[in-house]
């Protein structure tokens, strides 16, 4: 037996930590001392004000191939009422409770849960060894963190139900084509694809990091023009408190960005 966490994390900056489901054995399926690990995990971070952006892999060749079915099956695990309501036992609540970007670098199958996991994150890097699949249906198991609802508005219902009613793989290249899927990049180049993309966020204003992510998340959840609404109001409540001095300095660090790059 393993001492070895079942989430690693790396902290090589302050202001970003790695995330890495760590049961490599068993493609990272989601036991229940995993699930509470990385719920904890991400609670912990989001509780530090120095933790503005995550990502999320998977040690091994998968990301996560969800639920854990062994354990399921013997009884350990039980699905439905208090036990899938306990905080505890929600890393998909704990992502989406995380106030800065999380980036998914999907190094390998996502399946049900697993997918689930990884349409809990912001954005998505996979790499060309990543797939999805939806088996649900197969499994006969409900789909409790947001696959019904989720894919069918990252890729439309038609292409969603071909997913989830068949069971079928989807490759990292349709995922991107499809649009749930950001990029694909090279196997060795997927961590430092992400961490690039995470050194992009943490060059903005701290501050409107925050603000963005959370106007899209919540106004994307309204009819199209109460999210225009909530835009406007919020951008009033926020610039007001902006001076001209602050703008101009970043508007010159701006520039300057540009002119390097």
């Amino acid at each position: 037996m393993t001492n070895e966490p079942l989430v690693l994390v790396d902290r090589a900056t302050p202001d970003l930590a790695v995330l890495t489901l760590n049961r490599p054995d068993a493609m990272n399926a989601l036991s229940l001392a995993l699930m509470a690990e990385l719920a904890d995990t991400i609670d912990r971070l989001g509780a530090d004000p120095a933790v503005r952006v995550l990502i999320l892999t998977g040690a091994g060749r998968a990301f996560c191939a969800g639920l854990d079915l062994k354990e399921l099956g013997a009884g350990a695990n039980r699905l439905g009422g208090d036990a899938a309501a306990a905080p505890r036992r929600d890393p998909v609540a704990a992502l989406e409770a995380f106030a800065g970007p999380v980036i998914g670098a999907i190094n390998g199958a996502a399946v049900t849960g697993g997918f689930e996991l990884a349409l809990a994150c912001d954005m998505l890097l996979a790499s060309p060894a990543a797939r999805f699949a939806d088996t649900h249906a197969r499994v006969g198991i409900a789909p409790g963190w947001g696959l019904s609802q989720k894919l069918s508005r990252a890729i439309g219902p038609y292409r969603a139900r071909e997913v989830s009613l068949a069971g079928n793989w989807v490759s990292a290249e349709q995922a991107a084509a499809w649009g749930f899927v950001n990029r694909v990049v090279a196997a060795d180049e997927l961590l430092p694809a992400a961490r690039a993309l995470a050194a992009d966020m943490l060059g903005t204003v701290p501050e409107m990091l925050l603000r963005y992510k959370a106007v899209i998340r919540d106004g994307y959840a309204l009819a199209f023009g109460d999210g225009m609404a909530l835009e406007r109001q919020r951008s009033r409540d926020f610039n007001a408190t902006v001076g001209a001095s602050a703008v101009e300095a970043r508007r010159e660090a701006v520039r300057e960005r540009n002119r390097s790059g």
